[in-house]
C-alpha cells in the first residue's frame, strides 16, 4: 500500500491516540490530543503499534480484530499499551478502516458446519483454556476463583464481593433449602458447591473436565471438612445419572454448541427432581442470527481463547429450554455487569503482569492481555450478553412458583 496516502487518509478521517512506528525508524502519529497544553506533534499516544518490517504494513491496511489480534499474538506486529485503550483504537480501526470482505467473511461463517461436539473434542477444548494454570488464574481472579460474571448490587464493590454476592444471588433465586440436592455443571473451582454447601446446607456434587479445577475444587473442599457434603468429579454432564432438586450452570453452556442446546436443555431436565428448580447463567450473543461478533472479534476468541465456543441469542436459549422440556420461570440481564467484571479482571491482569509472564510464555500472555479487556469492551458496548434465567419442569405445579421475586431479594 502508499503508506503516506494510507495514513493522511486516516487522519483525514479519525483522530486516535495512536503511533505507528515504523522498522525504519519513521514515527507515524494520529493523536490530537495534546495534554497539558503540549505544542503539535508531541502529544503522548495510548498505544503505540510497532511495524517490524515492510510485509507487516498489510495488517494496517484492513484491519479487523482478528488480523490485528492474530498479529499481535503471533509476533508479526508489537503493540504498546494499556489493553482497554489498544482494544478501543482496534475497534475504531475496523470500523473504519476494514474492507466488505471482512464483514462478508462473518456472515459467510455462517454457512458452514462447526466442529462436532464430541465429548473428547470438548473435553479437549476445555483442557486448552481451563489448565492452563491454577496459578495464572489465581493472579487476576478474586481468592474465590471465580471465573464468570459477578453481581454488583449497588456498583462499588470489590470483585471479591461481587463474585460472593453472584454466587448468593444464584442460590437464592433457586430458593435452594438445607438437605437439598445440587448439581453444579461446569463447577470450575468449587466456590459455588462450597458456599451452597456451607451456607445453604446442600449436599452437592459438581461436574467439570478440567483436571486442574477438579483437583484444586477438592482441595478447598477437604480444607472446609466438607467431604461429605460435597463430591467433585471429572465427568462430562452427558454422563451424569439420578436426579437433583437444584441445578445450577454458571458459564458453562457456551461450550455446548447452538445446534446442541436442546438436547443440553433435554439432558438437564432429565436430571432434574419433580419440583426442581434450575438455573443457567450464560454468555448470548446479541446478533439475533447467532451470528459472531462484527470484524472479526469472534473469530479470534474461536481459534485462540475459546476452541469451539459458539453463543447463541437469548431467542434460541429460550426456545431450545422450551424443546428441552423446561419452562422458564425468571430471566435477568447482567451484561453491565459482567463489562464491570471483565475490566476488573484486565486491571488485575495487567497490574500483576510481570509475574503473569513468569506463570506462562509470551503468546498466551498476549491472548489474554486482549481477550479480557476485549469482553469488557464488547459487553458495554452490546455486542454480547449475560442472562440468568431460572426454570423449572415445563407444566409442572404451578402451586410451586413463588408469586413475587421478593424470596430473591432479602
Amino acid at each position: 500500500m502508499m503508506l503516506s496516502a494510507w495514513s493522511s487518509g486516516l487522519r483525514n478521517k479519525l483522530s486516535l491516540p495512536l503511533r505507528v512506528e515504523l522498522w525504519d525508524g519513521r514515527q507515524l502519529e494520529f493523536s490530537s490530543e495534546l495534554p497539558g497544553g503540549a505544542a503539535p506533534g508531541v502529544a503522548t499516544p495510548r498505544v503505540t503499534i510497532r511495524v517490524p518490517d515492510r510485509s507487516a504494513l498489510r495488517y494496517l491496511r484492513s484491519p479487523s480484530l482478528y488480523s490485528l489480534g492474530r498479529a499481535y499474538v503471533e509476533g508479526a506486529i508489537d503493540i504498546k499499551g494499556r489493553a482497554a485503550d489498544i482494544i478501543s483504537v482496534g475497534n475504531t480501526l475496523a470500523a473504519n478502516l476494514a474492507g466488505s470482505s471482512n464483514r462478508f467473511a462473518d456472515a459467510l461463517r455462517l454457512g458452514f458446519p462447526r466442529a462436532p461436539h464430541t465429548r473428547e473434542k470438548d473435553a479437549e477444548a476445555i483442557r486448552y483454556h481451563y489448565d492452563v494454570s491454577n496459578d495464572f488464574y489465581s493472579a487476576w481472579l478474586d481468592p474465590g476463583m471465580v471465573y464468570s460474571c459477578a453481581y454488583f448490587e449497588n456498583g462499588m464493590e470489590d470483585l471479591a464481593t461481587a463474585q460472593q454476592k453472584k454466587i448468593d444471588h444464584i442460590l437464592r433465586k433457586i430458593d435452594v433449602r438445607p438437605g437439598q440436592t445440587l448439581l453444579d455443571i461446569g463447577c470450575g473451582w468449587g466456590a459455588l458447591v462450597l458456599r451452597a454447601a456451607q451456607q445453604f446446607g446442600a449436599r452437592c456434587v459438581g461436574v467439570t473436565l478440567s483436571e486442574n479445577q477438579a483437583a484444586l475444587a477438592r482441595e478447598r473442599i477437604a480444607r472446609a471438612g466438607l467431604q461429605d457434603q460435597v463430591e467433585i468429579r471429572l465427568q462430562d454432564y452427558r454422563d451424569v445419572k439420578g436426579q437433583f432438586d437444584r441445578i445450577t450452570s454458571v458459564g458453562m453452556f457456551e461450550h455446548v454448541g447452538v445446534q446442541h442446546l436442546k438436547a443440553y436443555f433435554l439432558q438437564v431436565d432429565k436430571l432434574l427432581a419433580p419440583g426442581g428448580v434450575v438455573m443457567n447463567h450464560g454468555i448470548t450473543t446479541t446478533n439475533a442470527d447467532n451470528s459472531a461478533t462484527p470484524y472479526g472479534g469472534g473469530d479470534f476468541i474461536d481459534e485462540y481463547v475459546f476452541p469451539d465456543g459458539e453463543l447463541a441469542h437469548l431467542a434460541t436459549v429460550v426456545q431450545a429450554m422450551q424443546e428441552g422440556g423446561l419452562e422458564v420461570r425468571d430471566v435477568e440481564n447482567l451484561r453491565r455487569h459482567y463489562a464491570k467484571t471483565c475490566a476488573l479482571w484486565t486491571d488485575n491482569f495487567e497490574n500483576n503482569a510481570e509475574h503473569i509472564r513468569t506463570l506462562t510464555d509470551e503468546k498466551r500472555f498476549r491472548i489474554w492481555h486482549l481477550y479480557l479487556a476485549g469482553c469488557a469492551y464488547a459487553f458495554a458496548h452490546d455486542r454480547i450478553s449475560l442472562y440468568q434465567i431460572v426454570c423449572g419442569k415445563a407444566g409442572g405445579d404451578a402451586e410451586a412458583i413463588p408469586w413475587s421475586r421478593n424470596y430473591m431479594y432479602p
